[in-house]
């Protein structure tokens, strides 16, 4: 049950009664098909650019110019997915890391959290285990996209290299999501993001910024060297980044309207304090907290 208050101009929820009680098991099924497509595709991405059986190495013989174009596809497939059927009916996470993130600033209860991310580590898991059996020999050259650390770098440096990229991505999310005329670009601006991060930084620690794109190769190729930076790196950063944002939050510079990276009224948000009363969040929707009172 929701209430609300009308500005003119403007449609906001000023309260939202969220109802723990219901699964969110048509989300949680989305994020685990939206996490295997993502994980399938830019593995696949991986695999296609970088393999040395591909024609890609003739084709395009710079090594950069092949890991720009993987970053971009990687990205694309995580995109289209936030704005996607799947992603607009669940929020398009596709991240343990996002799901805490919005855990911690209140915009989902922790049993959806834990249920989210379970779907999202197992999606990566079938995605991986996807790409292996599609690509075979290919895929095993490339170790099926597992993420390392590069030689120079210690497990520690890579943590904290993740701990940062992980941190930027979420800092980016959040400033779209609490910026109503900007909501429904942050699919697109968390992909930009992304594509950059894969290819100014894959060759340190190879841009996992997700623990679910990390467990899926890291199992089916059972190379669990330095799986724990990958865990560790990412959910840190995101933990963090929701940690400076609570202060901004509670004093009102900016208001988290929902946790989606897509909101629409195509679908009910299920998720908990969305601020969304109708309408899409483009329409002049206040992101102030005097525009709340």
């Amino acid at each position: 049950m929701q209430q609300s208050r009308e500005i003119p101009g403007k449609t906001l929820r000023a309260e939202t009664t969220h109802s723990p009680a219901a699964i969110p098991w048509l989300a949680c099924a989305d994020e685990f098909a939206g996490t295997f497509f993502m994980v399938a595709w830019g593995l696949s991405a991986v695999v296609f650019m970088m393999s040395a059986s591909s024609p890609m190495h003739s084709l395009m013989p710079v090594y950069r110019v092949r890991l720009l174009l993987t970053g971009i596809l990687f990205a694309a497939g995580g995109t289209a997915v936030v704005y996607s059927p799947l992603g607009q009916r669940s929020g398009g996470h596709l991240n343990p890391a996002v799901s805490l993130t919005f855990w911690m600033l209140g915009k989902m209860g922790g049993r959806d959290m834990a249920l989210y991310s379970m779907a999202q580590l197992l999606g990566g898991l079938a995605g991986a285990g996807f790409v292996k059996l599609l690509w075979g020999g290919w895929a095993a050259s490339v170790n099926a996209g597992v993420t390392m650390p590069a030689p120079w770098i210690s497990p520690a440096g890579a943590a904290g290299v993740e701990f940062l990229i992980t941190g930027s991505l979420l800092w980016l999310i959040l400033f779209f999501v609490s910026h109503p005329k900007l909501h429904r670009s942050t699919g697109l601006a968390a992909g930009a993001w992304v594509a950059f991060l894969v290819f100014a930084e894959a060759p340190v620690t190879g841009t996992s910024l997700n623990p679910a794109r990390s467990l899926g190769p890291a199992v089916v190729m059972n190379d669990y060297r330095n799986l724990w930076v990958y865990f560790l790196g990412p959910l840190g950063g995101a933990a963090a980044v929701a940690l400076l944002w609570r202060p901004v939050i509670a004093a009102g510079v900016r208001s988290v309207f929902c946790a989606k990276l897509f909101h629409t009224d195509r679908y009910r948000c299920h998720l908990a304090d969305c601020r969304f009363a109708g309408g899409h969040p483009s329409v002049g929707v206040a992101s102030r907290k005097e525009d709340l009172t």
